[in-house]
């Protein structure tokens, strides 16, 4: 992944609770001083915009990219002619860098990338980990695989898994 900025990853499967880990972790982050941009994935057709609102209506009717702004935020919807997953290289770009100390990923689960694998027992799901060598270390709720090499979070405890950011923030800068 080529950013200016660490860029970490949640990976996952559906159901795993990877959102409602995220709305505890940014305001931890935030609170330790970071700027935080997202990046997150869906598989599903979405549309940030409302049918009657003029934007909505403006981009329907043929404007390829629609910046909505006001005094408090911008956002700006891109029409793709292609129906092919994005590519995450090419929306970390559309990130403004200089103003983040972060980059946190939702989903992306196979591109290599440094993430962090979640695991919920009761879902019943394979482990991403081993056959992902980017995964640096693995948050579950129960019982870990076997000889696991890699730092042990628990799912459920934000504050840790908080801890565990600033610490590999620290370490890949140490590490230059």
């Amino acid at each position: 992944m080529n950013a200016e900025i660490p860029v970490l990853g949640f990976a996952a499967y559906s159901g795993t609770g990877k959102t409602s880990l995220l709305k505890k972790l940014l305001p931890l982050l935030q609170g330790q001083g970071l700027r935080i941009g997202m990046v997150k994935h869906t598989h599903h057709d979405f549309d940030i915009d409302q049918p009657g609102k003029d934007s909505y209506e403006l981009r329907k009717a043929g404007a390829s990219q629609m910046l909505i702004a006001s005094g408090r935020r911008w956002a700006l919807m891109v029409e793709t002619e292609t129906r092919e997953d994005p590519v995450l290289q090419e929306m970390i770009d559309q990130l403004d860098q200089a103003n983040l100390d972060l980059i946190l990923v939702e989903g992306f689960k196979h591109v290599a990338f440094p993430k962090i694998e979640l695991h919920r027992s009761a879902l019943g799901k394979p482990l991403l980990y081993p056959k992902d060598p980017a995964i640096v270390a693995f948050a579950c709720d129960g019982t870990p695989p076997d000889g696991l090499p890699l730092p042990l979070l628990d799912l459920n405890e934000a504050r840790q898994i908080a801890d565990f950011i600033i610490d590999w923030m620290a370490d890949r800068d140490a590490a230059g």
